[in-house]
């Protein structure tokens, strides 16, 4: 029997729930791991012995083996510790959460068998620079790109483009206030905005030209299998810079969308130099019928575009983990350990 781990958290959406109801009618055994729980509801052991590695997950009473797991889906990792800070405070609080992160992203790393997709690969494509050049040495284009600190450089460049110019952060970025998240969406730089950007010097920003747009295209890949959807974010004033600010209003108006074969080709290019089998990726579409690639998000949502696609997303990822459809790697610890 196969037997899979997907790492999420406790209050991840409804997409890890699809994935294994896929996963079970193949008949393979499920384990959820929400890392959110550890350490202080669960225990992660990892001995070597006899020539022997074992990995236990201790939780509720229940011992789990996970040195025998065939396959890993690495969703998310949210809240990683969730309470600790209730318990330890100080340089003992941050020294613990050093070693928990260590420790679980350590067995991670070192599980013998075929992962969507690990740790490191995730944290390699938090390099949105890494990306864009990438895509443009394949071929693709992408947007006039300036990111700094300099409040200078910052200037000259959105001067330089009477076009205009967007401001956005390369990770996700919110502000807290009063309890609640403010995510600091994709904004448009005007030369008003430039008298107080002397404050870019504490915190660095990616600022690119101002592309005109006929479509918004998000791009799933899973495996091999490209999903492709659109949606006319120009149609609500609110949406037009940065459609996530109307993205509930527009979820159910994304529609199936033809990409050419040439762009679709060079997005498998990209995730084969990635060797990553999971990528969500944002390309702008100009009325010239122009493609510009965006990014790859390594964990990008796709729950709302499954949703249209009739769960086709989430049967691929449970295709891709069982071995049923193209992966895209394999392992270096792996010994001939093929899907049961």
């Amino acid at each position: 029997m196969q037997k899979i781990l997907i790492i999420t958290h406790s209050k991840d959406n409804a997409s890890i729930d699809t994935v294994s109801g896929f996963l079970r009618e193949s008949g393979a055994q499920v384990i959820r791991f929400n890392v959110d729980e550890y350490p202080l509801q669960c225990s992660l052991s990892s001995r070597f012995e006899n020539g022997t590695w074992q990995i236990f997950l201790d939780r509720d009473g229940q011992r789990h083996s996970l040195h025998d797991i065939t396959a890993v889906w690495y969703r998310r990792s949210h809240n990683l510790a969730y309470g600790l800070n209730q318990i330890l405070e100080g340089t003992y609080l941050s020294s613990a959460q050093k070693e928990i992160r260590r420790t679980l992203f350590g067995m991670l790393e070192s599980m013998p068998c075929f992962q969507i997709d690990t740790f490191s690969k995730y944290r390699r494509l938090d390099s949105k620079e890494e990306q864009m050049k990438i895509a443009s040495a394949l071929g693709l284009n992408i947007p006039d790109t300036c990111i700094t600190n300099n409040p200078d450089e910052a200037r000259d460049f959105v001067l330089s483009h009477p076009g205009g110019a967007i401001v956005k952060m390369q990770s996700s970025f919110a502000i807290y206030r009063d309890g609640k998240e403010h995510v600091v969406f994709t904004n448009i730089v005007s030369e008003k905005d430039l008298e107080a950007v002397d404050a870019l010097q504490y915190c660095p920003m990616q600022f690119q030209e101002k592309l005109e747009k006929s479509k918004e295209l998000r791009v799933t890949i899973v495996g091999d299998a490209v999903f492709t959807y659109a949606i006319d974010s120009q149609k609500m004033e609110n949406a037009k810079i940065d459609w996530r600010r109307e993205g509930n209003t527009l979820l159910d108006q994304w529609e199936p969308y033809q990409l050419p074969h040439e762009i679709e080709e060079k997005l498998l290019q990209i995730m084969d130099i990635y060797q990553i089998n999971y990528g969500a990726i944002d390309i702008i579409v100009t009325p010239e019928e122009g493609y510009y690639f965006l990014e790859i998000n390594a964990a990008g949502e796709y729950l709302w575009l499954d949703h249209l696609a009739d769960g086709a997303i989430s049967k691929q990822i449970a295709r891709v983990l069982t071995g049923e459809a193209y992966r895209r790697y394999t392992p270096v610890l792996q010994k001939d350990r093929q899907p049961g």
